[in-house]
């Protein structure tokens, strides 16, 4: 139903958590995958896992220069791209009274900045009826204290689903957004967490969704594939969101 064979997909922050997930589901439904992240540990480990196959790309969205560079890579080895998830980003805190301007750049620079070049790298590679994904989150649809800055990175990146599929209009390329909810993945863990310590973390955050658990980074991957598979091909500039009804209940 979601078959992809022929596709050539590229995900930005693509060596862990929800990247690496889309990345493994995307490469099951038939497309060749590569994938960005700025951890070459991380990177080759992920690279391994989805085998020889696959592109492992060095390469920081906030950075022109390794922009250019994960273009050029993308040409010499898949030739153009069908399938554009742009999953990067950062998520920490910033309560009004401590957030420091370093920390509202990094936000900006990474969810917001990061997004808006990664699509426009991509872009002189994609033929008409590509699809970009760009992720958001639930944030974007909600009042949530501390998280201010977050919020408002995500609620930019909801608006470029919408501005960026009427741009792309003519070239028939689709723009739209998957919002995922409080996911299981390495950006929720805090340093030197001990496993007993995230379980119990994972247990407090998931008694506040209805569903009552976290999700799972193979729940948003599926509604990436959706979104980059000919059956979402009457979807344009629209938000799936994906948080075990966080924002709606």
């Amino acid at each position: 139903m979601f078959m992809l064979h022929g596709k050539t997909a590229l995900i930005t922050g693509g060596s862990s958590g929800i990247g690496l997930a889309t990345a493994r589901l995307l490469q099951d439904n038939g497309a060749r995958v590569a994938i960005t992240g700025t951890n070459p540990e991380k990177l080759e480990s992920a690279r391994a896992e989805l085998g020889d196959a696959a592109l492992a790309i060095r390469a920081d969205v906030t950075s022109r220069e390794d922009l250019r560079r994960m273009q050029q890579e993308l040409k010499e080895a898949f030739g153009s791209l069908d399938i554009l998830f742009a999953n990067a980003g950062v998520a920490f805190g910033t309560p009004i009274e401590s957030t420091d301007e370093a920390m509202y750049d990094r936000l900006m620079d990474v969810n917001v900045e990061g997004v808006f070049f990664s699509v426009q790298a991509a872009l002189p590679l994609m033929p008409s009826g590509s699809s970009i994904i760009l992720n958001t989150s639930w944030l974007n649809q909600v009042g949530a204290p501390g998280r201010s800055l977050l919020s408002a990175s995500k609620a930019a990146v909801r608006s470029f689903a919408r501005t960026l599929s009427a741009e792309l209009l003519e070239r028939r390329i689709r723009v739209n957004a998957v919002s995922p909810g409080s996911i299981e993945t390495p950006i929720h863990r805090g340093k030197n967490q001990t496993d007993e310590e995230f379980r119990a973390y994972a247990t407090r955050v998931g008694a506040q969704v209805p569903l009552g658990r976290m999700g799972r980074p193979e729940e948003i991957a599926a509604a990436v594939l959706f979104l980059a598979s000919e059956s979402s091909s009457y979807m344009l500039g629209t938000e799936i969101v994906v948080d075990g009804g966080r924002a709606e209940l």
